[in-house]
């Protein structure tokens, strides 16, 4: 229980700091009582963590973390990424990063003067975050959180393990960052709270820019690294999915960026001061609530890594928390509003500065409609769909990427309209003359057509830009840099998103087939050296030859059937192949087709559609006549060249493992379809159902030996490059930028 013990000293000790922070502001004498009780709860932070990470280490099972994330067979690098794996740990690794953030913090601002209330605070922010922990303890004993269930003192043997999923590199790197991310947010939201106690309005910009730039290049790391695991290893079918779980990360990056610029708005014109204030309690506040969102259970059902109840106690204090930093955010912003519409000369309306504020706005809305979307769980049962993204926040990307690239042609004063007009006019014929290559190749959907073209206007405009810069001051090339990626960004994102192709295809045991250009031919299954089984499929396109190896397991971690895809890359786009089923080899009269649900499929002369499962009259009548089974339909849409029908084939499960298909029939009889399997997709995936068709005349053979099949999803995704060579862009950028300001303060 020390490990219990510490972690509330820790809280007492960042209370007291929080306390003597305050009071100091009077009294300066109790300063080093603050710095002191400041020190204490960083030293018993970093004790809690040291033991948590010995405790997993040495297999101390008898701690339910432990035991529920660790086991004795992990490698030692992924048994240290157990430390994380969880609720409780992860909250810990978020303390642990607060803790040194705050070392660093208190050193910076002892000669800003602003000490007592930049940490006054800082403590404050820290102190939630050690009750939460406190409450939440990876240091619970195994038999104190399940006493009905457990004896006391009854140590396990083994522990339950790492998810296979999170089995992996990534899993080492991409928490730590984003939680990084997170801890850091809190600094600039604690010097607005130092520069509006003290009626300061102007210098707190300097101190804070540095460290919004790291939180912004830090959460754009650990957004980009996510998203690559998620490509390559989680199965997703590609790098970004809208999850709930996702979108929490990207808010408040997105509102650092917007922050990074109204900042900069400040500095030359000394205009947006109260925007600044606002969004600098903003964005930290976002930290909070996308914690609150992911860690409350109330994403549950949404997301497919959110977690579950943590508790009444917990869910509580979370929103106490939200409370917390609003009131005091937003309430001291509002005690100030008056002082802060600081005195400027009047400037005209087209200049860099409203160029930048309206792209400010726009972000602002996107930023606004994704929380929407990623919030509605909180009061509706269902969650939008991935297209409702996509299709909203289109028209706002048009938007946003033209006034990139209007802004850096513009002059932070007065703009002359006919020089400004002269400027446009060489990146405004190479963006509409590649357009127009575009077009050529078979571009026609208006809206992509205008994002590209906008991406383009901001891709030949920040280069110039750049290259300026580049010339002239080395050191500012930063911003253009980043600016240079998000132009990129976006061309990859519709080329890959837009114009990519899926389907689901059968691969028959050494039986080539073709799809998209594609010759491919499954050549048997073969074990991994970690026991998993890898699916051969040798792929050839345009006279090259390349092997793709997806896996699929069957995962004693939570009982069901794990996939891994596989990919090959190039310049000019990647071949996915993600694994969905095994078919053996078996003598029957059936075709196997699987059905993504609203993605119509040809077969024969006919289309069909999966529109959504049913449990409605089937199921019911089971589960109310008190049998032990439950019946589970697939509504298929199926269109004829004479009509549409909607049928519904049904299967029942029973409580022996037993199953009983109910063939669905059309109108005219000559054609029945039974629903073999499902896989009910959570989050943003979709559902799928495999289904036999059966009785086709002159659509199959009947009596032969099918081979072993590989059932599969392969799509392309044209020029996937460009969205890691933006990402590597945007990330170095404000690295740089990052970098030349902290040397600016000696940082």
């Amino acid at each position: 229980m020390i490990g219990s013990v510490i972690i509330w000293i820790t809280f007492a000790a960042t209370l007291a700091s929080t306390y003597f922070y305050y009071i100091s502001t009077a009294k300066k004498k109790l300063l080093l009582v603050a710095r002191g009780s400041f020190f204490i709860s960083l030293i018993g932070v970093f004790a809690a963590s040291a033991l948590l990470m010995v405790y997993i280490l040495q297999h101390r099972f008898e701690y339910n973390y432990i035991a529920n994330y660790s086991s004795r067979d992990l490698p030692i690098q992924l048994l240290i990424t157990t430390f994380w794996a969880g609720q409780e740990g992860s909250f810990l690794l978020w303390a642990f990063f607060a803790a040194v953030i705050g070392f660093v913090l208190q050193r910076t601002v002892l000669h800003e003067r602003i000490e007592s209330e930049a940490m006054a605070a800082y403590s404050l922010v820290l102190s939630f975050l050690l009750l939460l922990i406190a409450i939440k303890s990876p240091f619970q004993l195994i038999w104190d959180v399940a006493a009905n269930n457990v004896p006391t003192g009854f140590i396990p043997q083994e522990g339950k393990g790492l998810n296979p999923l999170l089995q992996n590199f990534w899993m080492i790197i991409h928490p730590p960052i984003l939680f990084l991310g997170f801890a850091s947010l809190a600094v600039p939201f604690v010097l607005a709270i130092a520069a509006l106690w003290q009626k300061k309005y102007e210098k707190w910009l300097h101190n804070a820019l540095p460290w919004v730039l790291f939180s912004a290049m830090s959460l754009g790391v650990g957004l980009i690294l996510g998203g690559y695991w998620a490509y390559g290893v989680l199965g997703w079918g590609g790098w970004w999915g809208w999850d709930p779980v996702e979108n929490s990360s990207l808010i408040p990056w997105m509102v650092a960026i917007m922050l990074i610029h109204t900042m900069l708005i400040q500095m030359f014109t000394g205009k947006l001061a109260r925007t600044n204030f606002i969004l600098a309690v903003l964005a930290y506040l976002l930290v909070i609530y996308s914690t609150f969102l992911t860690r409350s259970g109330i994403l549950a059902n949404a997301s497919v890594h959110s977690f579950v109840d943590p508790g009444t106690f917990a869910y509580s204090l979370l929103i106490v928390w939200l409370g917390v930093i609003a009131f005091c955010g937003f309430g001291m912003t509002i005690l100030r509003w008056k002082e802060l519409k600081i005195a400027t000369p009047h400037s005209a309306w087209f200049n860099r500065e409203s160029m930048l504020t309206i792209a400010t706005i726009v972000m602002g809305v996107c930023a606004a409609v994704i929380l929407f979307g990623t919030s509605k769980p909180l009061f509706y049962s269902s969650m939008v769909e991935s297209s409702f993204y996509d299709r909203t926040n289109l028209p706002l990307a048009v938007l946003m990427t033209l006034l990139l690239g209007l802004s850096l042609r513009t002059k932070w004063n007065k703009e002359e309209l006919p020089l400004f007009m002269k400027k446009l006019i060489i990146p405004g014929i190479l963006s509409f003359v590649v357009l127009g290559i575009f077009i050529i190749m078979g571009l026609h959907d208006i809206l992509a057509a205008l994002l590209i073209l906008t991406s383009l206007f901001a891709f030949f405009v920040s280069v110039s830009h750049g290259y300026q810069i580049a010339k002239e001051q080395p050191r500012f090339i930063g911003g253009a840099l980043a600016h240079v990626g998000l132009a990129i960004l976006f061309l990859g994102i519709i080329a890959s998103g837009r114009y990519g192709q899926k389907q689901s295809i059968a691969l028959p045991l050494n039986q080539p087939k073709s799809a998209f250009g594609y010759q491919m031919n499954f050549t048997g299954a073969k074990p991994a050296q970690d026991g998993k089984t890898k699916y051969a499929i040798n792929v050839e396109y345009n006279g090259k030859f390349s092997l793709l190896e997806p896996i699929m397991f069957e995962s004693n971690y939570n009982n069901s059937l794990m996939r891994i895809p596989d990919y090959v890359s190039s310049w000019a786009g990647d071949f996915y192949l993600e694994p969905l089923s095994i078919e053996q080899g078996e003598t029957n009269q059936q075709n196997l087709i699987v059905l993504v649900k609203n993605e119509p499929q040809i077969y024969g002369a006919i289309t069909l559609t999966f529109q959504r499962f049913d449990m409605g009259a089937h199921g019911k009548g089971g589960m109310m006549g008190g049998e032990n089974s439950i019946t589970i339909g697939a509504v298929l849409q199926i269109k004829t060249e004479k009509d549409v029908q909607e049928i519904v084939p049904t299967t029942t499960y029973t409580t022996q493992g037993n199953l009983e298909m109910k063939t669905a029939y059309l109108k005219n009889g000559h054609l029945g379809f039974q629903l073999v399997a499902m896989n009910v997709a959570s989050g943003t995936k979709k559902s799928q159902v495999q289904i036999n068709v059966v009785d086709v005349k002159g659509m199959m053979h009947t009596g032969i030996q099918k081979p072993e099949t590989l059932i599969a999803e392969i799509s392309v995704k044209p020029f996937m490059s460009l969205v890691w060579i933006a990402s590597v862009m945007i990330i170095s950028g404000l690295t740089i930028a990052m970098m030349r300001r902290m040397n600016q303060n000696n940082i």
